[in-house]
């Protein structure tokens, strides 16, 4: 794989995580924001896994990265590349370098290059390496001593990188030492493994990181040494926390599966919520995905960093729960009900989906809401609501039970027509019986409208659930 493999002019874009955890939601939205660009462009969008850190990579953290990615719905063109595959192919271009004269053999050791920092760091000079061997004959060292292949940087001007959301970035070609780019036990630098896997991969635009941009221009180095074409690139500003500290774990620097698992979120709210961080339309919040690749252009991301804002993520996670397909919402909310197994439960689900999912801002809290759905007899009531089942309560959860069990038709309609007769008998207002028949039916003081509730429980069920407060000493 030596030769480019872009086609045709096409723009190309890759995301290239490395796997020592899972996918951070950081990196997803580099990901996000790398396919919608070559889904805009009408280019190919490729997923390189850089798996060099042997000790960290894991499988697991691979499989993680692989699964959010699909998750997320960004599919890439093409089979994965796996970097540590590639370590000949590197060391293959190191050699190259080496033969043209645009790299050298370096035998300084460990020792005599921390004397050189120590001296660096007395004189109050940057850190780097001094170019001791750069023009120094290999013969000049003893027979066998190890070595690591360096790259011979330009020394004079400077270089400017014409940065798509950066604008021109300009560094002096003096700052750059001569970096290495192969180890002296023969292993490729990940600055060197990077550029020849995005050249062979033919990648165009390497859209990512802020961070990775003082990178671009030592990479840059490589490419002009091979005379190989230089990509176009685009570093984007990283995500900080609501208190404009680099975002951790404290923020919401989650997985993205932790966002799907123990969060609740669904997948095209967290994207939607992705592309709006340092990307914007106008006022447009809710913005699908097959818009987004209609609108995205690298023009619209901001140079200041976003700032990372739970509640707003939640605000349109509760928009798409809304509009999601209700049958696939009790898919998803089922296995986090105890007790709602089997397809009678998921079809119960499904039902109650309209009146559980109205103020829901996660599928967690449409699970808790359902829970009162499989709940066993009798059940148990919280603090809470057991303050508003008193003996005056019991009085009016009897004479509920009995109007309700002379209701033919088990509807909202009938059933409210009821409830009703019950409180203008006992000269209250509707929710002065509502409350209590809450707490009774459900458990709880907050549930879904008490008719909805009714309705979804079914009238064997509910009869038998006032039964039990009414006449707690029977309750089996």
């Amino acid at each position: 794989m030596g030769a480019s493999i872009a086609a045709g002019g096409k723009v190309v874009t890759r995301f290239a995580p490395s796997p020592t955890g899972f996918l951070h939601i950081g990196g997803a939205r580099t990901a996000l924001f790398n396919w919608l660009y070559a889904r805009h462009m009408g280019g190919r969008f490729l997923l390189r896994i850089e798996d060099t850190d042997r000790a960290r990579s894991t499988e697991p953290a691979i499989a993680a990265i692989l699964d959010g990615m699909r998750w997320l719905g960004l599919d890439w063109d093409g089979e994965e590349v796996y970097q540590f595959a590639r370590a000949s192919r590197h060391a293959e271009v190191a050699f190259q370098l080496l033969e043209q004269g645009n790299a050298y053999q370096c035998f300084a050791t460990a020792e005599e290059l921390e004397e050189m920092r120590a001296q660096q760091r007395a004189a109050k000079l940057p850190l780097r390496y001094d170019g001791r061997w750069r023009n120094r004959d290999p013969k000049e060292a003893p027979e066998g001593a190890p070595f690591v292949v360096r790259l011979k940087a330009e020394t004079e001007g400077e270089t400017t990188i014409h940065d798509r959301v950066q604008g021109d970035v300009t560094v002096r070609n003096a700052e750059l030492d001569d970096m290495v780019l192969l180890r002296s036990d023969g292993t490729p630098t990940y600055m060197l493994a990077v550029v020849v896997d995005d050249h062979d991969m033919g990648v165009t635009h390497v859209i990512r990181g802020d961070d990775h941009l003082n990178n671009a221009f030592r990479q840059l180095g490589i490419y002009r040494a091979m005379g190989w074409a230089e990509p176009t690139y685009a570093h984007i500003p990283l995500i900080h926390g609501s208190d404009g500290a680099k975002l951790s774990k404290r923020h919401g620097a989650l997985g993205v599966e932790a966002y799907r698992d123990e969060m609740g979120m669904l997948p095209e709210a967290v994207g939607n919520y992705l592309l709006r961080l340092g990307w914007g339309h106008g006022d447009e919040e809710i913005i699908a995905r097959d818009r987004a690749v209609e609108l995205f252009d690298l023009d619209a991301v901001g140079r200041s960093p976003s700032r990372f804002d739970l509640k707003k993520l939640e605000n349109i996670n509760g928009h798409y729960l809304r509009e999601a397909d209700d049958g696939r919402l009790a898919q998803l909310v089922a296995p986090k009900v105890a007790g709602a197994d089997g397809r009678e439960a998921i079809d119960l689900l499904r039902r109650a989906m309209p009146v559980l999912k109205v103020r829901a801002k996660s599928i967690n809290e449409i699970a808790d809401g359902a829970s009162f759905l499989f709940r066993s007899r009798p059940l148990d009531v919280d603090e809470a609501a057991a303050k508003l089942l008193d003996e005056s309560a019991r009085e009016l959860l009897a004479r509920a039970r009995d109007m309700l069990a002379g209701v033919e038709a088990w509807g909202a309609d009938a059933l409210e027509g009821a409830i009703r007769s019950v409180a203008e008998e006992a000269q209250i207002g509707l929710g002065k019986v509502a409350q209590p028949l809450r707490a009774a039916l459900t458990g709880r003081t907050t549930s879904p409208g008490i008719f909805d509730v009714l309705v979804l429980l079914g009238r064997e069920e509910s009869l038998a659930r006032l039964s039990d407060q009414v006449d707690p000493a029977e309750a089996n």
